[in-house]
């Protein structure tokens, strides 16, 4: 005996089914035409390119001729390290220039203070702080050892030394020139073009002898001009 609510039923749950499963045929078969013509295109892509080397290798081939494959001088093949690059040019360009920002015919005797350490210091700069300075109120950052240069290497590696100071925003710097006791007649030569070349320097504010401690009379104390 048949239950016609039942049959009812178990025909609508296949006709959904059905209806599923066309519907994921159909979205399958829409999946696998897209695929192929990716596939399509990908190789259209790749025939291309390799129609288009074979024509750039022909180009070159009737450019360049016949030739003949050198012989195998079986070398090995080396990688040798490349040199740094160094600016030679500018190097010497910025020496040039540090050499002609300073002279040596500059008469700085009369700009120094009439103290015992021939003192200077720029027009508006207090003479509390060369008192403060000869102090050692300022911590010395760095220092540069010109003792023992000749005058022409001693004015430029001074120059670059001041600017890599003001650089590295440095205050307070010690050079140190000598006392002249190996120098012909115990005079000292570097002494006094040293505070002509910094009298020069408007970076320079001010400088003083060093204390015993620091140097005394071989060296200076010089107070550079604030970053900026």
């Amino acid at each position: 005996m048949k239950v016609k609510g039942l049959d009812k039923s178990r025909d609508h749950a296949e006709g959904a089914v059905k209806a599923r499963s066309l519907a994921e045929l159909g979205a399958l078969k829409k999946e696998l035409q897209a695929r192929a013509r990716e596939a399509a295109r990908l190789e259209a892509q790749r025939r291309e390119a390799q129609q288009r080397a074979a024509r750039e290798r022909e180009l070159f081939a009737r450019a360049v001729g016949p030739v003949q494959p050198l012989k195998d001088r079986r070398l090995a093949q080396l990688d040798k390290p490349r040199p740094q690059p160094v600016p030679a040019q500018r190097q010497l360009d910025e020496r040039l220039v540090l050499r002609e920002s300073i002279s040596d015919e500059f008469d700085v005797e009369t700009l120094l203070d009439t103290d015992e350490s021939l003192s200077f210091r720029r027009p508006g700069v207090g003479p509390d702080v060369v008192r403060r300075l000869r102090r050692g109120e300022w911590v010395i950052q760095r220092q540069i050892d010109l003792h023992g240069l000749r005058r022409d290497e001693a004015r430029e590696q001074l120059a670059e030394f001041l600017r890599e100071a003001v650089k590295a925003g440095l205050r307070c710097v010690r050079v140190v020139h000598g006392k002249g006791n190996g120098s012909p007649g115990r005079e000292p030569v570097l002494k006094s073009k040293v505070k002509s070349w910094l009298v020069q320097k408007d970076e320079v504010i001010a400088f003083t002898q060093a204390r015993p401690a620091e140097g005394g009379a071989g060296a200076l104390v010089v107070l550079l001009r604030p970053a900026g």
